[in-house]
């Protein structure tokens, strides 16, 4: 079923479109109607529809500017015009603005019937080549230079040598020349409850769909097909299998790190809602730290892996930057570093039975490796740094532990055996998840009062935006409206427009300032469409409230 959004300024025209029109029995679902360009701009983020039928003369945001729009922020939604105006003019600006299909006023039901069934066998033959597993396995076979993948692989594997990068880049033609590096780690999320379901109620999983494909590999390379296919219009990107993930490497001319960051998160947040579109799969991506060299980047790639860890606790389905979870730290500990990553990771995202689990093998390492006492007692004190060095990194007080005057160290010498240690370090391993727990979630309400803060500060500035918010807050836009709806129960859209409204109220009850001044001084540059979202939200306009206020008249919010 296809989302379609309705756009047109007369509402018996929107509803005549709904109601006479069997959308369903076409394959479509009229997800939402907006009267005006702006409206229906505001619905986007929420519906993200695949087909957009809107008229062109429209208050506030015309039907071109609304094209203009969806083809900035959603190239792949299909756009149908309802015009009357068939002037050369609005034929060039159509041709401009790739408009899909467009019908002239007046119309007959059946002839946008007609049209909207164009335009749906146009995603179905889109969605069709990108879905066919044996084109997909035909190119798999073709397109893959086994010494590029090769040489790919081993930048985010191992740290290489200046002219060893610049031999191999030569020889397989892979461009490395820029200011900025960063690796990020694409996932395909598993499908666990609808295949299950399908099994237990002994029905066959539907037949050509990756959705329900075992085949992982050809999961992934249908991925990699999408994410190349965006690639190529982005410079500075390139896409590659490794292991049993997709791995995107920027490498751009800009050296300011943050910039850099927020390009490649932009990419990969394309590349999740393509593969959304096309393929039905979701996919989870973590974005390592930015670096200044080629040979750095198998560093990028660990923090990327990291940033992956967190989708145990913010959720599937998104783009992580380790930037945004994390703060980084430059020192390293001089034991094992496989160890080391598994225990920091699950002290950070783990749960108490993975915890015993890593502590299990660490412990038992010790007897199958048969170590002296001194040699164990070094080694027990590698961990223990590696934990004190996460405690410290999340500012964990380590005085509530030990007291002031105690020695974490020495506390090693003061157990009879290993037993003892491991179940000491595991209370402490413990204390430290419930402490970075509860810290992570005093960040989320923190970073909400400091954006609530902003937004009270500067809600009357008409040009405000949640980029503008995120630049002030030094965070990712994805990140933030994660956390922001999490935590307000409503969207950064709809908090600005409830802050503005109430400061509208207030001065309509308060002041004598005419209805064009209020509109001003709460951030609308039009007074026209202050009124009309003070109509929709209140269902009276400013005047008819200014005039019952006094006596005492309440009014209803509308959601």
């Amino acid at each position: 079923m296809y989302k379609l959004l309705l756009v047109d300024d007369e509402e018996d025209v929107r509803d005549g479109l709904v109601e006479e029109i069997d959308w369903a029995n076409l394959g479509f679902q009229v997800v939402d109607t907006a009267e005006n360009g702006r409206e229906a701009a505001e619905l986007f983020d929420k519906q993200i529809p695949d087909v957009v039928v809107t008229d062109i003369q429209m208050p506030f945001m015309d039907g071109l500017q609304l094209a203009g729009w969806i083809r900035e922020h959603y190239p792949m939604t299909k756009i149908i015009i309802l015009t009357g105006f068939d002037e050369f003019e609005y034929a060039q600006k159509a041709i401009k603005l790739q408009i899909d299909e467009y019908v002239l006023k007046p119309f007959t039901s059946q002839e946008l019937v007609d049209v909207v069934l164009k335009v749906k066998h146009q995603m179905e033959t889109e969605m069709a080549e990108k879905e066919n597993a044996q084109v997909l396995m035909e190119h798999y076979r073709k397109s893959i230079p086994v010494l590029r993948e090769l040489f790919l692989s081993q930048l985010v594997s191992r740290r290489m040598t200046r002219d060893e990068i610049r031999e191999k880049a030569s020889s397989y033609g892979v461009e490395l020349e820029g200011e900025s590096f960063l690796a990020s780690v694409i996932r395909v999320d598993y499908v666990h409850n609808s295949l299950e379901l399908h099994r237990q109620q002994g029905l066959e999983a539907p037949s050509g769909s990756l959705r329900y494909s075992e085949d992982r590999y050809l999961q992934l390379f249908a991925v990699l097909n999408i994410a190349e296919e965006i690639c190529e219009r982005q410079e500075g990107f390139k896409v590659f299998i490794h292991l049993e993930d997709c791995v995107l490497l920027s490498t751009l001319p800009v050296r300011e790190a943050g910039t850099a960051a927020q390009q490649t998160l932009a990419v990969l947040e394309e590349i999740r809602m393509n593969v959304f579109k096309y393929l039905k799969l979701t996919m989870t991506a973590g974005a390592g730290t930015v670096c200044t060299e080629p040979g750095d980047l198998h560093q990028s790639y660990q923090k990327a892996m990291q940033a992956l860890d967190y989708r145990l606790i913010l959720g599937n389905d998104r783009v992580i930057w380790i930037g945004d979870v994390e703060s980084q730290s430059t020192e390293s500990l001089t034991f094992d570093e496989l160890r080391e990553q598994s225990l920091i990771r699950c002290i950070k995202v783990g749960t108490p039975d993975e915890l015993d689990e890593i502590l299990g093998h660490l412990f038992s390492g010790i007897h199958i490796a048969q170590l002296s006492v001194q040699d164990c007692q070094v080694y027990l004190m590698e961990i223990l740094t590696c934990m004190m060095k996460v405690a410290k990194e999340h500012d964990v007080d380590l005085e509530e532990w030990f007291g002031a005057e105690a020695y974490p160290f020495a506390e090693i010498y003061k157990f009879n055996n290993l037993h003892e240690v491991k179940q000491w370090m595991g209370s402490i391993c413990l204390k430290l998840m419930n402490s970075i727990a509860q810290g992570r979630q005093s960040g989320y309400n923190q970073l909400v009062e400091n954006a609530k803060e902003y937004i009270r500060l500067h809600y009357h500035d008409s040009d405000i935006s949640i980029n503008k918010v995120c630049k002030q807050l030094h965070i990712s836009t994805g990140y933030f409206s994660s956390i922001f709806k999490k935590e307000v129960k409503m969207t950064f859209v709809n908090y600005l427009m409830h802050i503005r409204m109430e400061a509208a109220k207030e001065s309509l009850r308060t002041t004598d300032h005419k209805t064009f001044e209020i509109a001003g001084a709460v951030g609308f540059s039009d007074p026209n469409y202050f009124s009309f979202c003070f109509r929709k939200k209140f269902g009276i306009s400013p005047k008819e409230y200014r005039n019952g206020a006094g006596g005492g008249q309440t009014i209803e919010h509308r959601t």
